[in-house]
């Protein structure tokens, strides 16, 4: 049996207002800037949502471009925004993308992700996050979360993030290409999380085939 991917999401929809959305989705609705988009998802990177949403916060105050954020110094940068995971290695990327979208794209994000894909420290997760947040083209952004409840749902059989994508690009509806990461990070965040998911406050439970489930409350 296959799984309605159409119910899902429109069920998570349903729920998404009871959950904090993802703080790069928040940075784009406030924002509208894909450079605070592109930032604040290096900075997400192996962080939780509040350290980003206060780090992002406190790193544009002081920097909103690429050619304010060149000027700083790469120590103020990691004060900035510590305590983010590889801080100090983050800093150095955001200087580097930085200086890039400057000489290579004349002080712009690319909005492509095969030009996202080429500036330092970018991989396919924050390049989908750009395009899809940052200018609203489509794009399927898959971290942690997509790729874990992708699975779990029974949706596609993957073995990695990029894999998931790929798999996605083929079945997922292109009108919720946009949409799915963000209801399926709240999601995992709040019920379907990595280990001992709350299945039992559930609202797809039905669907869901629970593939490499062991333990669940």
């Amino acid at each position: 049996m296959n799984v309605d991917i159409a119910a899902v999401v429109e069920t998570l929809k349903k729920t998404a207002s009871e959950w904090r959305e993802p703080i790069v989705t928040e940075i784009a609705r406030t924002k509208h800037d894909p450079y605070l988009v592109l930032i604040s998802t290096i900075i997400s990177l192996r962080t939780k949502d509040e350290v980003t949403r206060e780090a992002s916060s406190r790193l544009s105050k002081r920097a909103a471009t690429p050619k304010k954020m060149v000027k700083l110094n790469p120590a103020v940068i990691e004060e900035l925004i510590y305590p983010a995971g590889f801080y100090r290695n983050k800093a150095k990327t955001i200087l580097a993308v930085s200086r890039d979208i400057i000489d290579r794209f004349g002080g712009r994000v690319p909005d492509s992700i095969e030009d996202l894909l080429t500036l330092k420290g970018v991989g396919r997760k924050t390049a989908n996050l750009v395009v899809t947040r940052g200018y609203g083209l489509p794009g399927i952004c898959v971290d942690t979360h997509v790729h874990r409840i992708s699975n779990r749902l029974g949706y596609v059989s993957t073995k990695t993030p990029e894999e998931t994508e790929f798999a996605l690009r083929e079945k997922l509806p292109k009108e919720y290409w946009i949409e799915y990461n963000d209801l399926l990070v709240a999601f995992g965040q709040n019920i379907c999380k990595p280990i001992s998911p709350i299945c039992s406050q559930c609202l797809v439970h039905d669907p869901c085939k629970r593939v490499g489930v062991t333990i669940h409350r």
